[in-house]
């Protein structure tokens, strides 16, 4: 990896930055020239492709190749500009090779050979010549903070450690100095773009106020300053490594789990990127995915928000016409199956051919189980479902109803509960003329839709008036749920 590369991953994962000196370079041409021309000779290559690659995101991907002649010299040319951002040259067999930046002006020359990565030279391009300026000075600093951090970690005494201590602390500050430095002398450039985005803010002490410590202060200061400088309609923010995840980890660390805290964040973010061409699709579809099988219980709220409130609205001529009816589809399944909402009502059959209503039963709890006879996960769950059921549900009262999806596999069902003795349960399935006549009638009622059963086994938890108060969750959570609400009872 070259020395370039290292710098900006350094900068990504070390949040203390700076430069070594303010030079008063602009970045901004007066006349800005349309599409882009990057002239390169890449020694020692001969008559073979090389290309330009660029972030998308976490992820990396390609946006121009170009073909070097017998002296290794070629041009990436397009009447169209690339978005500006962190870019990088990659050899003929796909590896990178060195990192370089794109801005608004795009018509410069890049030399290099692949035996000395760490002298490339660019001209015609004054962000280019910031970075490599800024890269070169930075990293002195930050091995000198890296070897006085071993020193530290080294010390044999207190006194010692007291020493390396002021001197990493000196040093930091050293650095903190240039980064503010750097930003002030170039306010417009592209480092001080990618400054912005990468940086953290530090929390402060905790104030007293009155005699009593808000201990919270710190942690609403740093998120109410997290995205200062960032704007989320910037399509620059995807052309660089590092904006993803630190939308991840404000969200993982600063934004509640709670399905209107984040349906709040998501609306702002995506309100701000809807002028951002490429920003705005790539954060809706980011969220989409999320939200779409959440991690947390009750957040798929999240996704019906975003179906109702931008795909609902016109978003989905962003989609093609198997990803507009995937989405559109998983949204109405979802609708009718939302915590706090009454179950969808359910009158199905027995093996004994009797008719079943879910309203019908009474319990302090129903657990639903949707499941599969032939479904290889449902062979191992169901019997699991079975072992908490006999070890405590049971006392808990509550009564487990148990719906095979597959009308088709009726003897198997039968063998299945037979053998593993799944007793007190109520089975019942759906007769294949009873789902016809649904689908006749063109009413999107079926078991799956209302349920959201796009996966086998799928579970529910009702309480007595057969409100949804649990789902999308292991055996386990299920048990810990119900143990808890037994003993608030």
């Amino acid at each position: 990896m070259t020395f370039m590369r290292n710098f900006l991953w350094m900068l990504f994962f070390t949040p203390l930055l700076g430069m070594a000196q303010a030079k008063n370079t602009t970045n901004t041409p007066s006349t800005i020239r349309m599409g882009h021309s990057i002239h390169i000779t890449m020694k020692p290559y001969q008559n073979t492709k090389i290309f330009i690659g660029t972030n998308y995101g976490k992820n990396k991907t390609l946006a121009d190749s170009c073909l070097l002649n017998e002296k290794g010299e070629g041009v990436f040319e397009s009447k169209q500009k690339l978005t500006p951002g962190i870019y990088f040259i990659v050899s003929p067999k796909y590896s990178i090779l060195f990192d370089f930046l794109i801005d608004e002006e795009q018509h410069f020359k890049i030399m290099a050979d692949t035996t000395a990565l760490d002298k490339v030279i660019i001209t015609g391009s004054p962000d280019n010549t910031l970075f490599q300026d800024y890269s070169k000075n930075i990293n002195a600093l930050f091995v000198q903070l890296n070897n006085l951090q071993n020193q530290f970690k080294a010390a044999k005494n207190a006194a010692d450690s007291a020493i390396f201590k002021a001197a990493y602390l000196g040093k930091d500050k050293e650095i903190k100095d240039m980064r503010n430095g750097f930003i002030a002398a170039h306010p417009k450039s592209m480092m001080c773009f990618l400054l912005n985005v990468m940086q953290r803010p530090e929390a402060p002490p905790v104030p007293v106020i009155k005699g009593k410590a808000d201990s919270l202060y710190p942690y609403y200061y740093v998120k109410n300053h997290f995205w200062d400088q960032v704007v989320f309609n910037d399509n620059r923010l995807i052309r660089t490594p590092f904006f993803e995840d630190k939308l991840d980890e404000y969200f993982k660390n600063y934004v509640s789990r709670e399905p209107d805290s984040i349906i709040e964040e998501v609306q702002y973010i995506l309100t701000v990127a809807k002028t951002g061409k490429e920003i705005y699709p790539f954060l809706l579809f980011k969220f989409t995915n999320k939200y779409i099988s959440p991690e947390f219980m009750g957040q798929e709220k999240v996704f019906l928000h975003l179906y109702q409130n931008f795909f609902a609205k016109g978003d989905t001529i962003l989609l093609n016409e198997a990803s507009k009816k995937s989405i559109t589809e998983r949204a109405y399944s979802m609708m009718a199956n939302q915590l706090g909402l009454a179950a969808p009502s359910l009158i199905l059959t027995t093996l004994e051919k009797k008719r079943v209503s879910l309203y019908e039963i009474k319990s302090p709890y129903t657990f639903i189980a949707f499941w599969d006879p032939t479904c290889s996960h449902c062979k191992v769950e169901i019997p699991r479902l079975d072992s908490f059921y006999k070890a405590s549900w049971k006392n808990f009262q509550v009564k487990v109803l148990s719906v095979n999806i597959n009308f088709k596999e009726l003897a198997a069902w039968k063998t299945f509960i037979n053998e593993k003795q799944l007793e007190d349960w109520i089975h019942v399935y759906q007769p294949e003329e009873d789902l016809n006549k649904e689908i006749k009638a063109g009413l999107p009622t079926t078991i799956r839709q209302l349920y959201d059963v796009y996966k086998t086994p799928t579970f529910y938890l009702l309480d007595s008036n057969k409100k949804i108060i649990a789902k999308n969750l292991s055996l386990e959570q299920f048990n810990d749920f119900l143990t808890n609400a037994n003993k608030k009872k």
